[in-house]
């Protein structure tokens, strides 16, 4: 087979693989819900937050502090070895990742916390800038 039709199936194979990603959606699910819209109410993003603030971080902490505990010991039982080194170094990487992960965590919870504000907020200043295009109570247009 030759260079000119390597090109043309990688090509084809490739635009049928564009043509799957961008023409079409993900199934419903629980991200998507099947009304097909990505509307939620405040109290869905509230409870969101909830979820996130009384689940999520303090579980990820706590098993978190599990993992390290467990480690440490690990670390100990295993000290003067190189086996104690990767497992120190194991740790760390595990460590910065759960502080990405806490950080990632405290961070949606404060932009679900703020899209309700900012929503209403948004909505507010739209009806006020209606608000001058009223006419005055004793406006001629009234009467249309």
């Amino acid at each position: 087979m030759g260079f000119e039709q390597d090109w043309g199936q990688a090509r084809s194979a490739a635009a049928d693989q564009a043509a799957m990603r961008l023409n079409s959606g993900p199934p419903p699910g629980p991200l998507l819900p099947g009304t097909g819209d990505f509307a939620s109410t405040p109290a869905e993003k509230k409870a969101a937050a909830n979820t996130i603030e009384n689940d999520l971080e303090p579980s990820t902490k706590k098993a978190a502090d599990h993992a390290d505990e467990a480690s440490n010991g690990a670390v100990k039982t295993f000290d003067g070895w190189s086996t104690a080194a990767g497992l120190k170094k194991v740790q760390e990487t595990w460590d910065r990742q759960v502080t990405g992960l806490m950080g990632r965590l405290a961070s949606e919870k404060t932009a679900l916390r703020g899209t309700s504000n900012l929503f209403l907020r948004n909505d507010i200043s739209t009806g006020d800038g209606f608000s001058i295009l009223k006419p005055s109570p004793d406006s001629k247009l009234n009467e249309l």
